[in-house]
């Protein structure tokens, strides 16, 4: 497999970044070219703060919510952060799933009572135990879709069911929005928490959903430029990529569900092609993601082969200092240590074609097999 010019390179790891369109960056060119502050109170600042509000307004209603519950931060982290540090007090009781991205997983760093609910061997949210321990919890958080593997919850149900404890009903719905269908108000969720450029927009921006009512404690200070909660001077830029990507995302959700699921489909039947493969993902899944396990490989020696193909995709699990470490997801999905470290993470959006994956699909066997001969040696 020899090393192809960057230019041609398969880009088949949406789910950590999908590439801005041109329409997006057009549009933040316009708002980069304002010069007020939107919290100024001249000409300049009123010109900002209506495309601040603007942007609100059409991402309120691409994810069904209203204006005022848009609540614009730097990404989806300080969204989960700002969901689970503001919505229930240091002494209270939080519920999340043991497959929750470290933005919320972490939160066991910082509280002491935080209960996790299992999930089964395809990454589902075991309800009747979430039922049993949501009891006397002061919020849950489930995540909508999964970043590493695309099983999709019942999140309806989980805030049904917090919402009979009790509980406030949070979720991370990053790698949901423009994938699967997202209506905010029909959900029952009091919190959502959305990024960008997991859907084409820049980096650097999110939004959390805070339901009208639900009260919230800022975990920082200053200005309180954003409904109190959360402070610091408004990217107009940003909130205005944002905004254009997400109606761009769910105006072509459906079409662009049937294309990715069939492109997905093709990377699926390679487990009947590769010895030893399997599909770690649930029936119930978004289109955009697929995760396979290929026993008896490390999962870094398949990315290197991969990525001096030009193909470049993930394991979809933490590194540190450069060593790979096996899926905390996978492990809570009842894998072997060595069966988590040997899973690979293809990812789709709107720039993946057919060519990437025949690309992948042609490489991938020849690679899973140099992977294996190498990790027998």
């Amino acid at each position: 497999m020899a090393a192809i010019a960057s230019g041609a390179r398969a880009y088949v790891d949406h789910a950590a970044s999908s590439p801005m369109s041109a329409a997006v960056m057009a549009v933040m060119a316009e708002a980069m070219a304002l010069a007020g502050n939107p919290s100024a109170l001249h000409a300049s600042g009123r010109q900002a703060r209506r495309m601040v509000e603007e942007a609100r307004e059409s991402l309120a209603a691409d994810v069904g919510a209203h204006p005022s519950e848009v609540i614009f931060t730097s990404g989806g982290t300080e969204a989960n952060n700002l969901a689970l540090l503001g919505a229930a007090a240091p002494d209270q009781k939080v519920v999340i799933s043991a497959i929750e991205h470290p933005s919320v997983a972490d939160v066991r760093r910082v509280r002491e009572q935080v209960a996790v609910a299992g999930v089964d061997a395809f990454g589902r949210l075991r309800s009747a135990e979430f039922a049993d321990l949501v009891d006397g919890a002061a919020l849950a958080s489930v995540m909508w879709v999964n970043n590493e593997t695309g099983v999709v919850q019942d999140v309806a149900a989980v805030a049904a069911r917090a919402h009979a404890a009790g509980a406030i009903a949070h979720s991370d719905a990053v790698q949901a929005l423009g994938h699967v269908p997202v209506d905010f108000a029909a959900s029952g969720l009091d919190l959502l928490s959305l990024s960008a450029h997991k859907l084409g927009g820049p980096v650097g921006v999110g939004a959390l959903i805070v339901r009208r009512g639900v009260a919230l404690r800022a975990s920082g200070f200053g200005g309180g430029q954003e409904a109190k909660l959360r402070s610091g001077t408004v990217p107009v830029a940003l909130v205005a990529g944002f905004a254009a990507a997400a109606r761009a995302a769910i105006a072509r959700r459906e079409s662009e569900a049937a294309r990715l699921e069939a492109l997905r489909r093709q990377v699926a039947a390679l487990g009947g092609v590769i010895p030893g493969a399997i599909d770690n993902s649930a029936e119930a899944h978004s289109p955009a993601i697929i995760n396979l396990t290929f026993a008896g490989i490390r999962a870094d020696d398949v990315l290197l082969l991969l990525d001096a193909a030009g193909i470049d995709a993930s394991t979809g699990s933490a590194c540190t200092a450069g060593v790979h470490q096996p899926s905390e997801v996978l492990l809570a999905m009842g894998r072997s240590r060595e069966d988590a470290g040997a899973s690979l993470r293809f990812s789709f959006g709107a720039t993946t074609t057919s060519a990437d994956i025949d690309r992948l699909v042609a490489v991938l066997p020849h690679a899973v097999e140099t992977a294996r001969r190498a990790a027998a040696t």
